[in-house]
């Protein structure tokens, strides 16, 4: 007996004992070795990160690295990062070993204990094994180009040249991000929609980069888009209405470079007979113009009927002025188009909206969905082809290409 007491004792897992007050406070970070804004010539040993009580192993789980590989970020590296758990605390260190340069350690916030308190509030520690550190910065906020919105939790990178690793960090909730303690100079600034979370920037992942030359201070905006090199196809066409049919490509395109009558056609068949096309929109300017039109036709019967009420007769009295209709061209709809939340997901902090639709209304909105207005309707029970020449996507590559359409036969009226 009481040797399988002793067996069941040896082989019991380590967790929290039991009995007294319950634990409800986060494990708190005592210190870090070394310290932020340490210069330490010849360093060889391991960061270690300090808690005041046993922190769970697994602290986040799942992703690339998982567990507590998610819960650092050591930077400029060139590959793979070690993280160790000691129980009450961390060791990290780069796979590579230590450089001569100055490393950035972003202690992320989501460490747990052994009752799944979490820990909300993250750290950032300097230090050098040989360089002074520096006192500039670089700051800014992601967006997404196509989506006109900001990019919470964007992967950014500064990268000082000729170097080809550089600092990492991630925007906050807002998309919005800072690195400080720079050295200046020339630096490209990446911000990448990191998908698959390896905090890598990926071939297929939308990103945005840009030069910053730093001296003191700078701050950037990045307008992320995926970097297609594979030429834009149509992929559908669809009746929309009696003047209108819809096209859909397989990617974004360059807002820069017009879609018009000269690279879009529509075909009639079985002959192929040219019809004329009158417009080609966006989807978001055929939807504002649309809105307009409607504005514009509430306000003419309105007027009308202020019109009939005031004057019996139907004539026009001397003097009156005509009052100002809503303009038929309506502002532009990337202006208008970041639907954004007043204050992100998360309690992270308020975004700026009047910046983001100001950020993105510097850029014309790229378009997938696009709306082709016919100068005489569509015949019904015939099938039409478009046919797109030399569409440019967002790294201008072209692509040619038609996909049909039917016009279904007319619905009887009731």
């Amino acid at each position: 007996a009481l040797s399988l007491a002793g067996l069941a004792s040896a082989c019991a897992s380590v967790g929290v004992p039991p009995g007294g007050p319950e634990d409800e406070k986060p494990p708190a970070i005592g210190s870090v070795r070394p310290e932020s804004g340490a210069v330490v010539p010849g360093w060889k040993d391991d960061i270690t990160i300090q808690f005041d009580e046993v922190v769970d192993e697994m602290s986040v789980g799942g992703g690339a690295g998982g567990g507590l590989e998610r819960q650092v970020l050591l930077s400029p590296v060139r590959g793979t990062v070690k993280v160790g758990w000691h129980r009450s605390h961390i060791s990290v260190k780069p796979r590579e070993g230590w450089k001569r340069r100055v490393y950035r350690l972003e202690i992320l916030p989501g460490f747990l204990d052994l009752r799944r308190n979490r820990l909300d509030s993250g750290q950032t520690v300097l230090f050098s094994p040989g360089p002074a550190i520096g006192k500039a910065r670089i700051g800014g906020i992601a967006l997404q180009w196509i989506e006109q919105r900001f990019m919470p939790r964007a992967l950014i990178e500064a990268v000082p040249l000729p170097d080809s690793v550089g600092y990492l960090t991630l925007a906050d909730s807002g998309g919005q991000f800072n690195l400080e303690n720079l050295a200046p100079g020339r630096y490209i600034v990446y911000a990448t929609v990191d998908e698959n979370g390896d905090r890598r920037r990926g071939f297929r992942e939308a990103y945005d980069s840009t030069i910053v030359r730093l001296d003191s201070s700078s701050n950037v905006a990045l307008y992320t888009f995926p970097h297609d090199t594979i030429p834009p196809r149509v992929r559908s066409a669809t009746y929309a209405d009696s003047i209108t049919a819809r096209v859909e490509f397989t990617q974004a395109l360059d807002p820069t470079v017009k879609l018009d009558t000269t690279h879009l056609r529509v075909l009639a068949l079985p002959d192929s007979t040219p019809v004329a096309v009158a417009r080609v929109f966006t989807a978001r300017q055929f939807d504002s113009v649309s809105t307009a039109e409607r504005a514009r036709a509430d306000s003419l019967r309105e007027l009308q009927d202020t019109a009939g009420r005031a004057d019996t007769t139907g004539g026009a009295r001397p003097g009156r002025q005509r009052p100002q209709l809503p303009p038929t061209v309506p502002p532009p709809p990337s202006a208008r188009g970041a639907q954004q939340p007043a204050e992100p997901k998360g309690g992270g902090p308020p975004v700026d909206t009047t910046l983001v639709r100001r950020l993105l209304a510097m850029r014309p909105a790229p378009s997938d969905k696009y709306v082709v207005r016919m100068v005489r309707p569509f015949k019904p029970e015939t099938r039409y082809v478009v046919r797109v020449l030399l569409a440019t996507n967002l790294v201008g590559v072209k692509g040619s290409g038609e996909v049909g359409f039917t016009v279904p036969k007319p619905t009887p009226a009731d």
